[in-house]
Order: structure tokens, then sequence, then C-alpha cells
């Protein structure tokens, strides 16, 4: 993998985990604990960006590397239940490590 690309999809996919935490913790305190929607204000937008900065850096390092349609879409996919990103991610840096051999 291209190191610039890789580099920014693994911190795309923790940035979006990361906001997913953020906006489950401030869910949690709009509609449970305090009923305070400042959580859901502030982490809304920031994982609604880092979502469309994990697609972007998704498809970056697809066409870097060639990637087929199937891993592309899983990856879009993991995009959307929470700190789903951070497995995809490491099963591509785990595939795009192994042997050529293991790969086929």
């Amino acid at each position: 993998m291209n190191n610039t690309a890789a580099r920014v999809f693994r911190l795309a996919a923790i940035g979006e985990a990361c906001s997913w935490l953020g906006l489950l913790v401030g869910m949690l305190f709009k509609y449970v604990v305090a009923e305070n929607e400042i959580g859901v204000k502030i982490f809304g937008p920031v994982h609604g960006a880092m979502f469309v900065a994990y697609l972007a850096a998704l498809l970056w390092v697809a066409v870097k590397e060639r990637w087929g349609l199937g891993r592309i879409a899983l990856g879009a996919v993991a995009s959307i239940p929470p700190f789903t990103t951070l497995l995809f991610e490491l099963w591509v840096e785990r595939v795009r490590r192994a042997p050529a051999m293991e790969r086929a």
C-alpha cells in the first residue's frame, strides 16, 4: 500500500471510530442521563465529517492499490456499524502484509 494513502486511511478509520464513540456518548447523555444534547450537537457534525473523510480515504487507497469492487463495498459497509472501520483497516493491513502466496 502506498505509505501516504495507508496512513491517511488508517487515520480516517481511527478518527471515524472515535467520532462514533463521541456520538454514542453524546446520545447516552441526551436520551438517558441528563437530556442534554450538547454532545450530539458537537459530535454529530464531527462524525459526519469523519464518515466522509473515511470514504474519501477508502476510495483513494482503493485506486492506489487497485482493489476490486467487493473490497471497496466491504470497506464502505464497514463505515456504518460503530467501530467496524477499525476491524476493516486491521484486516486490510493483515492481508497486505501476508505473503503473495497466502493471498491467492
